[in-house]
C-alpha cells in the first residue's frame, strides 16, 4: 500500500513537472534560492534583526513571479524559450553585480553603464581576476533548466494556459510586493524617499526592485539636467557675484601650506559646549578648545540641513551648495555630477586629499560621490579591522577609529586635507556599559538620556586624538575644524528638552536656537576667541579656503566667508525659514532673534523681512539649480581642471599602493619625517576592547586637553568643583595638549 502511494505521488509529480505550471515553479523556486544564496554570500548587506532576514528572504518572489510569470502569456515553445531567456538574463545581471560588488562595495545602476568610465576601464582590466569559481553557481538554475529540456526529463507542455491564470500569477505578484514593500517602511522610514545606501534598498526590497528604482531616478535626474544649458549657470554666476564678499586680511592665508583636518561631530549641538551633568562637563575637551586663544570658536553657527541629514552637511561643508528640498543629493547626483569640491580644489593646490569614516563606503553614496569630489583616499571599513566589538550602531567606535586612522594619517605626504566623521554619537544614542563613564540624564525621553553618555564619549575620543597630535608633532603644522553636522534632539523631544535645559517650556522659537551646532578652529599661533556673527554650514569652505590662502573669488559657493567684516548674516534653512542677528522665522511666524518675542511685524519689519525672504529664496533655488541640471559642467574657473572620476579608486590593494606610490614620490608624511618610523607608540587610549593594545592606557581617559596659561586656571577650578569631572586642567603650559597624569578612574 505504502509502495503503491509513493508510485502515485511520483508520477504525480512528474506529470506536474511536465506541465507549463511545473516548469514555472521549478525555475522560480531556483531562481529564489539562487538569489539568498548571492544575497548572503556575494554582497555584503548588513542584515540585523529578525525582520531584515525575513525580508531578505521574502523580497526576490515578487519581481522573480513578476518577470518568470511573463512567460505564462505565451504559447507552446515560446513560453519556455521565454523563461529560459528570462532567467539567463536576470543571472547574468546577478552575477554583473556580484563582480562589480566585489570591486567597488556598490551595485550597478543606469547612470553607472552609461556614463561612467570607471567601470568599464577599472572593472574591465580586471575582471579575471575579480572572478570566483563559486561566482558560476549563479547559472546553475538555468544549466539545470537546460538539461532537463535537452535530455527531456521535463517534456514541453505545448497546452496553452488561461490569460485569467496568468493574470492571477501577476496580481499575486504585485500584492505579494506591496507586502514587501510595507514591511520594509515599517523597518526602515524613507527608505525610497531618504535613501541612505544602496545596500538597504537591495536588502530590503531585492536586487530587481532596486535596477527598476535607479532606472526611475535616473530618468528624472536625466530629464531636468537636459533641460539645463549654460544661459542657467550665466545667472547663477551673476547672482554670487553681487553677494561675494572679500576675506579678512586679518586673517587671509595663515594656515598656507598646513595640513587641514575636518573633523565631524556627529549629531553635535551646541548646547553641549560648557554643559554638565550631575556636576560632570559632558564635553570638556571640546570646551577646552572652545575656549583656548588658538581657536576660532563661532557661537551662532546653525546647521541648515534637510532630509539628507549628513550628507546634506557634507555637500555643504565641501561644495558650499546647499541639499535638496527632497532626499541626500549625495546619493541622487554624487555618481554623475561635475563638482567643484574642496579635495579637488585643493588637490589642484598640491594638497594630498583624503577621507576617513568607519563604516561602509557605500553609505551615502560615498564610495561615488568622494570620487566626483577628487578624494584621493577614502579609507572606510575596507581598511580597517572588522572585530565585532569595535563596531556600534552605524560604525566603528570612534575612540578605535581615531586611533587607526592616524596610522594612515601619519603616512599622508604633506600638506594634506584629512576629513574624519565620527560615528558614536549617533540616534538613537546606545553605548555599551563598558564605554559609559558618566550617567545617563533622568528626562524620562530615552533619547534624550542617552545623548550625553555618547557625546562624552565622542569627547573623550577627540582628547585622545588631540593628544596624540601634540605628543606626534603634526598639531604645529595642521589646522584642525570641527563641525557639528546636524541637530541630535529632534522638534519631538520638546519637553524632554526643556527638562534638560531647566526651561519652562520649549516653543519652536527655543528650537529653532537649539539647531546651533559647533564650528571651531584650531591652529597654533592662530588669534582665537569666540565670534559672534551668525552663519552656517554653508559658510564653511570659503572660510577655510580663505585661511588657508587659496583664491576662490571665481568658484561657485553660496556661503560667505564667516570672518569677512560685511556678510550678510542671513543663516537660510532648507525649508525656507531662517534666523539673523535681528530676526527668527519659524514657519508663518516671526521672532525677535534676541529675547524670543514672537513680532507682530510693522510696515517697516515686513519690507526687510520681504527683502531676507527673497534672498533665501534666491539662495536655495539656484544652489537646486547648480545640482539638479547639473550646471558645473557649463562652467569652471581658469585655473581649475575638470575632474575625472576614473582616476580614482578606494579598493584597499588600491589605495595602499597609491599611498605608496605617492609616499616616495613626495616624502613628505609625518611618517617619513620621523626616519620611517611610526608616532602611533604615543598615541594612547582608554578604550576597553583595547586592554591587550600597547595603546591602552587607563589613565588615558581622552580629558587630557589643556587650554592656554590664562584659560587653564579657570578650567581647574571649575574642574576641582566636580568631585565627579576627570577632567585635568592643572598644568598651566601655554596652548598645549598633553596627556593627564592624574586622571581619576572611571
Amino acid at each position: 500500500m505504502e509502495e503503491l502511494f509513493m508510485k502515485n505521488a511520483l508520477q504525480a509529480v512528474r506529470r506536474f513537472m511536465n506541465s507549463r505550471w511545473g516548469f514555472f515553479l521549478l525555475a522560480v523556486v531556483l531562481f529564489w534560492i539562487k538569489t539568498v544564496y548571492a544575497y548572503t554570500t556575494k554582497f555584503n548587506l548588513g542584515v540585523k534583526g529578525g525582520m531584515q532576514y525575513l525580508l531578505l528572504v521574502l523580497n526576490p518572489l515578487p519581481t522573480t513571479l513578476l518577470l518568470f510569470g511573463v512567460a505564462l502569456y505565451m504559447k507552446g515553445r515560446k513560453s519556455y524559450v521565454v523563461m529560459i531567456v528570462i532567467d539567463l538574463v536576470t543571472s547574468t545581471w546577478l552575477f554583473a553585480n556580484a563582480l562589480y560588488y566585489r570591486e567597488f562595495s556598490d551595485f550597478l545602476g543606469i547612470n553607472l553603464i552609461k556614463g561612467s568610465g570607471a567601470v568599464s576601464n577599472n572593472l574591465g582590466t580586471s575582471i579575471m581576476g575579480i572572478m570566483k569559481p563559486s561566482d558560476f553557481f549563479l547559472f546553475l538554475d538555468v544549466a539545470i533548466l537546460i538539461l532537463l529540456l535537452a535530455f527531456k526529463v521535463i517534456r514541453v507542455d505545448i497546452h496553452p494556459i488561461k490569460i485569467r491564470y496568468a493574470l492571477t500569477v501577476t496580481a499575486f505578484a504585485l500584492a505579494l510586493f506591496g507586502l514587501n514593500l510595507t514591511m520594509a517602511q515599517s523597518d526602515r522610514s524613507g527608505l525610497l524617499t531618504r535613501t541612505f545606501d544602496n545596500n538597504y534598498i537591495v536588502k530590503y526590497l531585492g536586487l530587481n526592485a532596486y535596477s527598476v528604482y535607479d532606472s526611475v531616478k535616473a530618468a528624472q535626474t536625466s530629464a531636468v539636467r537636459n533641460k539645463a544649458d549654460s544661459s542657467d549657470m550665466k545667472s547663477v554666476l551673476s547672482y554670487l557675484k553681487t553677494s561675494r564678499v572679500g576675506p579678512n586680511t586679518q586673517y587671509y592665508g595663515k594656515a598656507k601650506g598646513k595640513n587641514i583636518i575636518i573633523i565631524h561631530l556627529e549629531s553635535f549641538q551646541q548646547f553641549l559646549i560648557d554643559f554638565k551633568w550631575d556636576g560632570q562637563e559632558v564635553t570638556p575637551n571640546l570646551n577646552k578648545l572652545y575656549h583656548a586663544n588658538d581657536t576660532l570658536s563661532f557661537d551662532n553657527f546653525f546647521h541648515q540641513v534637510g532630509t539628507g541629514k549628513t550628507a546634506d552637511a557634507e555637500m555643504m561643508m565641501e561644495n558650499s551648495l546647499f541639499g535638496l528640498p527632497e532626499g541626500p543629493a549625495m546619493v541622487q547626483y554624487g555618481t554623475t555630477n561635475t563638482f567643484q569640491a574642496a579635495p579637488a580644489i585643493l588637490d589642484q593646490k598640491g594638497y594630498t586629499t583624503a577621507a576617513f569614516h568607519g563604516d561602509v563606503p557605500s553609505f551615502w553614496n560615498r564610495d561615488n560621490t568622494y570620487k566626483s569630489w577628487a578624494y584621493d583616499y577614502f579609507f572606510s571599513t575596507n581598511y580597517l579591522p572588522k572585530k565585532a566589538s569595535y563596531m556600534m550602531n552605524y560604525g566603528m567606535k570612534d575612540k578605535i577609529f581615531m586611533l587607526e586612522s592616524s596610522s594612515y594619517l601619519e603616512k599622508l605626504p604633506q600638506p594634506f586635507y584629512a576629513k574624519l566623521i565620527t560615528v558614536t554619537n549617533h540616534y538613537p544614542y546606545p553605548l555599551d556599559k563598558a564605554n559609559q563613564t558618566i550617567s545617563k540624564t533622568n528626562t524620562g525621553d530615552n533619547t534624550v538620556d542617552g545623548y550625553v553618555q555618547t557625546a562624552h564619549y565622542l569627547d573623550q575620543a577627540i582628547g585622545e586624538f588631540m593628544s596624540w597630535l601634540k605628543s606626534s608633532g603634526l598639531e604645529k603644522n595642521t589646522m584642525v575644524v570641527f563641525y557639528g553636522d546636524h541637530y541630535g534632539i529632534s522638534a519631538n523631544h520638546k519637553k524632554a528638552m526643556a527638562k534638560l535645559t531647566n526651561k519652562d517650556t520649549f516653543n519652536n522659537y527655543d528650537n529653532a536656537m537649539y539647531q546651533r551646532v559647533p564650528f571651531m578652529i584650531h591652529m597654533p599661533g592662530l588669534q582665537g576667541g569666540i565670534n559672534h556673527t551668525f552663519g552656517g554650514e554653508i559658510d564653511a569652505l570659503p572660510t577655510i579656503l580663505d585661511l588657508a590662502g587659496v583664491p576662490n573669488t571665481d568658484t561657485v559657493q553660496f556661503g560667505q566667508d564667516l570672518l569677512a567684516t560685511n556678510r550678510n548674516q542671513i543663516v537660510p534653512f532648507r525649508n525656507g525659514d531662517f534666523v539673523t542677528p535681528k530676526y527668527t522665522k519659524v514657519g508663518s511666524t516671526y521672532y525677535d532673534t534676541t529675547t524670543g518675542k514672537q513680532l507682530k511685524l510693522t510696515a517697516a519689519q515686513k519690507t526687510e523681512i520681504e527683502k531676507i525672504n527673497n534672498h533665501v529664496q534666491t539662495d536655495l533655488s539656484l544652489s537646486d539649480r547648480v545640482i539638479t541640471g547639473d550646471l558645473l559642467r557649463f562652467y569652471k574657473p581658469n585655473w581649475f581642471k575638470k575632474v575625472d572620476k576614473s582616476d580614482y579608486n578606494y579598493k584597499k590593494s588600491k589605495g595602499d599602493a597609491l599611498l605608496k606610490k605617492m609616499m616616495k614620490s613626495t616624502p613628505t608624511s609625518l611618517f617619513q619625517k620621523n626616519n620611517d618610523k611610526t608616532t602611533l607608540d604615543s598615541y594612547k587610549t582608554n578604550a576597553p576592547e583595547l586592554k591587550s593594545s600597547s595603546h591602552y592606557s587607563a589613565d588615558a581617559d581622552g580629558e587630557a586637553a589643556e587650554n592656554s596659561a590664562a584659560d587653564a586656571e579657570s578650567e581647574s577650578s571649575a574642574s576641582s568643583s566636580s568631585a565627579a569631572s576627570s577632567s585635568s586642567a592643572d598644568a598651566k603650559s601655554s596652548e598645549s595638549w598633553s596627556m593627564s597624569s592624574s586622571s581619576s578612574s572611571k
